[in-house]
């Protein structure tokens, strides 16, 4: 493939093999970048030199090369990690198999502030963030949630307070085994975080046998689906919200999203990784 455009010829299989090494320095800078750049790119291809930076975005257009994102490194240090995975594997193809007999539901926490969360939206210019009185101002109310999201319907039962501890989670855990009053075991998949090994939360799970706690490894929130759920909430209701100045109709609009999936929900299912290629899907796929 050959380019002539601006007058410059060279040969566009060329730009491949440079993006392959280090990105040069750019813009009178001493500390190569870490990324290329179109800048970058125009500086290190001779036969881009002549053109503007649009120009040589359309060279990159058509021989297929874009912008990409790096792929996320999914390490945990932990060294069962391999068996605890097919310890959840396991508990997920079980449930699979049991006709609704055995349940598995991911737990996790998350907290939010009356702040809102700025991303990017559609607008002619940045949304102002809603006034403020000098009372509410001087208050960042915190608030925290503690959820399970249903492996198998997409069921969220979920907990709220200023603060989850372990009378929380101990509330919580009465609370999912009120939920499944007719399933014989309940996996709850759940993080290493210390509450979950209190004494007083280890008592109170000798009192609901039909509990059983899974623990992930340790630092692979990757596991875990419903990261993906409090991410959803986030995108949706949190960022570049206008209800700073309105603690209680903030509190009520994230439960409102949260009860969309009280009757459990294919999408979210589709939206966690718990339907599709996925490896906890598959897992999740009788036989």
């Amino acid at each position: 493939m050959v380019d002539r455009a601006a007058g410059v010829t060279f040969d566009l299989r060329a730009i491949e093999p440079h993006l392959e090494q280090a990105p040069p320095c750019v813009d009178e800078s001493t500390i190569p970048p870490s990324r290329w750049t179109l800048r970058a790119i125009r500086a290190a291809i001779p036969g881009l030199s002549g053109y503007s930076l649009s120009g040589v975005w359309r060279v990159l257009q058509r021989v297929r090369i874009g912008r990409r994102t790096t792929r996320v490194q999914q390490f945990s240090p932990d060294p069962g990690y391999s068996t605890k995975l097919e310890r959840l594997l396991d508990c997920l193809g079980e449930a699979a198999r049991a006709d609704g007999h055995i349940r598995v539901v991911f737990m996790d926490q998350m907290g939010y502030t009356r702040w809102p969360e700025p991303g990017p939206t559609w607008a002619p210019q940045a949304p102002a963030p809603a006034p403020l009185t000098a009372r509410q101002g001087s208050k960042q109310q915190l608030w925290r949630l503690v959820g399970a999201l249903d492996a198998l319907s997409g069921h969220v039962h979920y907990r709220e307070n200023y603060i989850v501890g372990r009378r929380q989670v101990i509330a919580f855990y009465r609370q999912l085994a009120q939920a499944y009053p007719d399933v014989e075991r309940i996996y709850v998949v759940q993080d290493n975080w210390s509450i979950h090994q209190h004494p007083d939360v280890l008592a109170a799970l000798a009192d609901l046998p039909r509990i059983t706690p899974i623990f992930l490894p340790t630092y692979a929130p990757w596991l875990n689906p419903i990261e993906k759920l409090w991410r959803w909430l986030r995108q949706t209701v949190l960022r570049n919200h206008q209800l700073a100045g309105d603690w209680a109709a903030l509190r009520q609009r994230v439960n409102a999203f949260l009860d969309g999936f009280a009757s459990g929900s294919e999408a979210l299912l589709r939206y966690v990784g718990l339907r599709g290629e996925g490896r906890l899907a598959h897992a999740l796929t009788p036989p």
